[in-house]
């Protein structure tokens, strides 16, 4: 049901609307009022093919799909050897992380949320920055060479 918001942000229009659900109504709010997609946990080819059904859903609810935003969320967890190609996105070695950085700008992700918090070799506050310092090297290095 409608709802009432308030107080009302600053921002003009307002802040954007980003919804990170799955079901299938939820991906239709999306198309028809959201300004992105936040999506976390799939695999790359499933955002790519739920995210052009969504852009396809707003063209048809009178939007311009280019408008939509993706934004991937990554839970990192790093590991010395070479996960399988089971894994899950954004885990392995800096290389495979790096591939999944690439990938998802290449199915038009416009920002990525890198999260080393859940990583079980995480214990200090030491380790978390490495890790971000690490994974900001990583999304600039899968940059070279790409548009801005």
């Amino acid at each position: 049901p409608r709802s009432f918001t308030g107080p009302k942000p600053v921002q003009k229009p307002h802040p954007p609307i980003y919804v990170g659900a799955y079901a299938p109504a939820a991906l239709t709010r999306t198309a028809r009022y959201a300004d992105g997609w936040l999506t976390v946990g799939m695999p790359l080819s499933m955002v790519a093919e739920m995210f052009s059904s969504i852009q396809t859903q707003a063209a048809e609810a009178g939007r311009d799909r280019g408008e939509l935003e993706l934004i991937v969320r990554g839970n990192v967890e790093l590991s010395d050897q070479p996960l399988a190609d089971d894994r899950a996105v954004f885990a392995g070695t800096a290389e495979q992380v790096a591939a999944d950085i690439a990938a998802a700008r290449a199915i038009g992700a416009s920002e990525l949320i890198m999260d080393a918090t859940f990583d079980p070799d995480v214990h200090s506050v030491e380790d978390y920055l490495e890790r971000l310092e690490l994974l900001f090297r990583l999304a600039n290095d899968s940059t070279a060479g790409m548009p801005a």
